[in-house]
């Protein structure tokens, strides 16, 4: 198939006639004029993209490509990079080679033919993933990686554009100016995708309250999608007349219109911060990708007439036309073009690559300890402390609860950390469903502290931009259940990030989750939840759970240092049903905890550490979340019969503390794990995978959930781990037979 477009493309520009032409002036129907070297630099980009296709599919050929979806047909997207500044930050459709070369044009020293080379070769000299995934991405090109995304990539795009406003009235080290103008492209295909329909939903919501979004979305349409075609009509019904989003069609094979009315489009945009959707018609060459056989589904017929929609005839077309170039300067050009493409393509060939796990994983593993440790434990002055507190320091009065504790210490987060946000669904004037984020509205306003819409793609993608404009996002999901519709904003979008940036870039946020089960009388299955595998599955994705309220302000701290230092994504996995506990048996005050002002606490180590109750040593009890109270119920029990118990808090759920697990486990000859999730899929076999895989040789057990969602009402406790299931079986571990 790239012979046939190859062929074609050549015998065109021959079959014109070489002769001198008068140069015309490019002016479009209102009467402006376009400088002819914008088109020239137009046909450079999208000769370079086309040829880079090419090569791909030679290297595969080779042995020494990996990746065969191009960008053939969709060359008219440099039009796109031609109306923005570098300075734009760019989120992008993956055929959007010519988009990279045309805005590699605007930087200089830019090598965009190597570098795409190199991404496609898997060297360690792609400048962007280090050969970990073709991906166009540069952070000196404002071009924000993204891999084979299906719409995944359009909430960050949203959360980007409304919050680089944000960022820049709240003084944030934003990296891209306050008139920047967010781009972002997607397929015709994926406007059926929910996340897509939920980011659109999201713009015009956005704009209809009147908030600025400078953001532009571009659909290239080539009419289908992998093999199914996009019904005709079907993309205009559905992207225009999307209130508060500027709808515009485009046709890329009339290059001189289309970098007029982007300019128009860009510079309303940058004007008045309102959204604009361009709906650019493409084609697609080549089929989806090298495997793709195309002439198993399309007709010859419909594949042969697309040849007249290439835009870079179109763009040579239009010079020739104008007399800038003859036919053969177009064929000289593009002859050079595949000369030192496939030259630079040859020298790719058995480059460096990645040699060890190590190395591939090295942005999901590195550690700042020491700056995390001197960031957790970082204070607001006295003087603002007591503001914001209203002169009741909560280390000088009573205990605190577990939502107490969080509450207290998001506002001293917040006073320490100006760029800090907090929103997600009822956080700002309600305060949270449980009240844990009462007051910080009243204190920090409606900038830092807001509503969210009624969706999780939205809250995580807002959380995804905060981060990428140079705020540190703190988002609530309502409750963990909710989470799972959006969950691959975390793990296709947020925890990667740095991966395929190899650390670049980062969307540093932490996300506060209520969940996991034991509300009583309210919400059975969306709002009693353990589901917690789904979290534990995302490389990179750090999780939390505080099972004791002494702990909750230590691993909020550390989170969000690790999220400020080594831009993390963490989750903070807080257990509902002990949020305003008080006491572990009526009236001893043992699910309280003193609170501990920053400037004094995080002198240790927080992350990797567990947190251990009692000293008894006939039996270790590992758990966390839920299971340390039911843990420290059984305790009592057990002990009353002589059986000493220490209940030891993994709290760390993602990855597992496995050194100070291993540590703690040395005392003990009999392990029973206490998991209220699931006996499939839950925390208990890691824990005991990582003590099989250490050799222990004492006594493990474990005792969990039933493989049930949870009920309503008392039918909870038929399939809930209880106190009692944790007592029979240490008894029976310790005392067999009785």
């Amino acid at each position: 198939m790239s012979d046939a477009i190859d062929d074609h493309f050549v015998a065109q520009v021959r079959s014109w006639a070489d002769e001198p032409r008068s140069v015309l002036d490019f002016a479009d129907p209102q009467g402006r004029h376009l400088d002819p070297s914008r088109l020239l630099a137009l046909l450079e980009a999208q000769v370079q993209s086309r040829h880079l296709d090419f090569a791909a599919r030679w290297m595969h050929g080779q042995g020494e490509g990996f990746y065969t979806i191009g960008s053939a047909g969709h060359e008219s997207n440099a039009a796109v990079a031609a109306a923005l500044r570098v300075t734009d930050p760019a989120l992008l459709h993956y055929r959007s080679g010519a988009f990279y070369a045309a805005r590699a044009q605007q930087h200089a020293g830019s090598t965009p033919v190597i570098d795409v080379l190199a991404s496609l070769a898997s060297s360690i000299d792609d400048p962007i993933s280090h050969g970990r995934h073709k991906v166009f991405g540069h952070p000196d090109l404002s071009i924000i990686p993204q891999t084979s995304t299906i719409g995944s990539h359009l909430p960050r795009a949203v959360g980007l554009a409304f919050m680089l406003p944000r960022a820049h009235q709240l003084g944030a080290d934003v990296p891209w100016p306050a008139d920047s103008v967010v781009v972002t492209s997607f397929g015709d295909a994926s406007v059926n995708h929910s996340t897509t329909t939920g980011a659109l939903n999201s713009a015009s919501y956005i704009t209809h309250r009147g908030l600025p979004l400078p953001l532009l979305m571009v659909c290239e349409d080539n009419g289908i999608g992998i093999s199914t075609p996009t019904p005709a009509g079907w993309i205009e019904a559905a992207l225009s007349g999307r209130p508060g989003i500027e709808y515009v069609p485009l046709d890329g094979t009339r290059p001189a219109e289309a970098l007029t009315v982007l300019d128009d489009v860009v510079a309303g945009i940058r004007a008045t911060r309102r959204p604009a959707l361009v709906h650019l018609r493409t084609v697609r060459f080549m089929g989806h990708a090298g495997s793709d056989v195309e002439s198993a589904y399309r007709p010859a017929r419909q594949i042969t007439a697309d040849r007249a929609r290439d835009p870079i005839l179109a763009t040579a077309a239009t010079l020739v036309a104008g007399g800038v170039l003859r036919p053969s300067d177009v064929l000289g050009w593009y002859e050079a073009t595949r000369e030192f493409v496939m030259a630079e393509a040859k020298l790719m060939c058995g480059p460096r690559r990645l040699e060890s796990a190590e190395e591939v994983m090295s942005p999901l593993t590195v550690r700042r300890s020491r700056s995390v440790r001197l960031s957790a434990s970082a204070s607001a002055a006295d003087e603002r402390r007591h503001e914001v507190f209203r002169g009741r320091l909560p280390e000088h009065h009573e205990p605190l609860t577990l939502a107490g504790a969080i509450n207290a210490t998001l506002f001293d987060l917040m006073a320490s950390r100006p760029h800090l946000v907090v929103f997600g669904e009822d956080v700002a004037v309600k305060g949270g469903v449980y009240g844990v984020t009462r007051g910080l509205y009243r204190e920090f306003g409606p900038r830092r502290v807001f509503d969210s819409i009624l969706d999780e793609q939205t809250i995580l993608g807002t959380g995804l931009g905060a981060g990428l404009a140079g705020l540190l996002p703190i988002a609530e999901i309502q409750y963990l259940a909710y989470l799972h519709n959006a969950e691959d904003q975390l793990r296709g979008e947020g925890a990667s990030l740095a991966f395929f940036s190899d650390g670049q870039f980062a969307n540093p946020m932490v996300v506060r989750i209520p969940g996991l089960a034991y509300q009583r009388g309210f919400g059975g299955h969306f709002h009693n939840d353990d589901s917690v595998a789904v979290l534990r599955d995302i490389p990179g994705l750090i999780v939390a759970c505080p099972g004791h309220p002494s702990s909750a302000s230590e691993l909020l701290r550390t989170c969000v240092a690790l999220a400020e230092e080594e831009g993390r994504v963490c989750v903070f996995l807080e257990p509902i049903a002990q949020y305003h506990q008080r006491d572990l048996t009526d009236g001893d005050g043992m699910w309280l905890t003193h609170y501990v002002e920053p400037a004094l606490d995080l002198r240790r180590e927080v992350f990797g550490v567990t947190a251990s109750y009692g000293d008894g040593t006939d039996l270790l009890l590992v758990t966390f979340g839920n299971g340390v109270r039911l843990s420290m119920e059984a305790a009592m029990v057990l002990e009353a019969e002589g059986i000493g118990c220490t209940v030891l808090d993994l709290r760390w759920l993602a990855p597992l503390p496995v050194d100070d697990l291993l540590e703690q486990v040395e005392a003990h000859r009999r392990v029973l794990v206490v998991d209220e999730t699931r006996r499939s899929g839950g925390v208990a076999e890691s824990v005991l995978a990582v003590l099989a895989d250490a050799g222990f040789d004492g006594t493990v057990r474990r005792v969990t959930s039933e493989d049930s969602y949870v009920p309503l009402g008392p039918a909870a406790d038929h399939v809930l781990l209880s106190a009692t299931d944790v007592v029979v079986a240490g008894r029976a571990m310790v005392r067999p037979g009785r």
